[in-house]
C-alpha cells in the first residue's frame, strides 16, 4: 500500500491518500479547508476516490469533504461519536472563521469496526481526547495508522476545543494506540510521520 499527502489550508492540515500500488483507486483521508480542486489534482494524476474517512470533524479537516463527495461520488465515513461535532458549526469552530461548514457522513462507524474499501481494510479506532468523536485508522497490513489530531510527533491533539479532554486524550493513547506493534507508521493531521514505538520513548506528553 502507498501514501500521498497534500497540506492544505491555513492550519496546514494533512489530507492522505491511500492506494494499492497497482491500482488508482484512492482513499482520501480529511479532505481539509481550501481543498478547492482536490478532486482535479487526483483526477489529473489518474486516480479516481473510492471512498472519504474523517479522524474527526473539526472545519480543517472537513472543509472541502461535500465538495469531493458531490464530484466523485464516494461515500464519507466518520465516528459514530462525532455526529454532533460535524453537523453544528460552533462545535466544529468554523463558525469562529466566519464561513459555517457542516458535514453529514454516509456511514458512522463504530468503536473497532473495520472497513473495506477498494480491497483496503483499516480498523477505526476511537480516540476520544481531541474531541469526544475523535478516531485513527490503522491499516495493519500495511502497518499504518492515520492519528488524525490524536498522536503527533512527540506531542498529542489540542484538548482546549469543545468536547476535548486532557485525561481522555493520553488514555486513548496509553491504552489504545501504544498497543500497536512499534514498527507502525503514525501518519498524523498536521506535521511529519512518527512511529508507536518512537512516541513510546520519546513522547514528553505520556505520562
Amino acid at each position: 500500500m502507498k501514501i500521498g499527502r497534500i497540506v492544505l489550508g491555513v492550519c496546514q492540515t494533512n489530507c492522505y491518500f491511500l492506494y494499492e500500488e497497482d491500482k488508482k483507486e484512492v482513499i482520501v483521508v480529511d479532505p481539509a479547508d481550501h481543498g478547492e480542486g482536490l478532486y482535479d489534482k487526483l483526477k489529473e494524476a489518474g486516480f479516481s476516490v473510492a471512498g472519504i474517512i474523517l479522524t474527526h470533524g473539526h472545519y480543517d479537516h472537513i472543509g472541502s469533504a461535500e465538495e469531493l463527495r458531490s464530484k466523485s461520488g464516494a461515500k464519507i465515513y466518520a465516528n459514530e461519536a462525532e455526529r454532533e461535532l460535524c453537523t453544528d458549526p460552533r462545535l466544529n469552530l468554523s463558525g469562529m472563521f466566519g464561513r459555517k461548514i457542516t458535514v453529514e457522513p454516509d456511514m458512522y462507524l463504530k468503536d473497532g469496526e473495520e472497513l473495506t474499501i477498494a480491497g483496503m481494510t483499516c480498523k477505526m479506532i476511537a480516540t476520544p481526547g481531541h474531541t469526544s468523536g475523535s478516531c485513527c485508522y490503522y491499516f495493519e497490513d500495511a502497518g499504518m495508522l492515520i492519528s488524525g489530531d490524536t498522536l503527533f510527533l512527540e506531542s498529542t491533539g489540542r484538548t482546549d476545543f469543545p468536547t476535548g479532554s486532557t485525561s481522555e486524550i493520553i488514555r486513548s493513547i496509553k491504552e489504545k494506540l501504544f498497543l500497536l506493534p512499534d514498527d507502525t507508521k503514525v501518519y498524523p493531521g498536521h506535521n511529519d510521520a512518527t512511529t508507536i514505538g518512537h512516541e513510546k520513548k520519546y513522547n514528553p506528553f505520556i505520562y
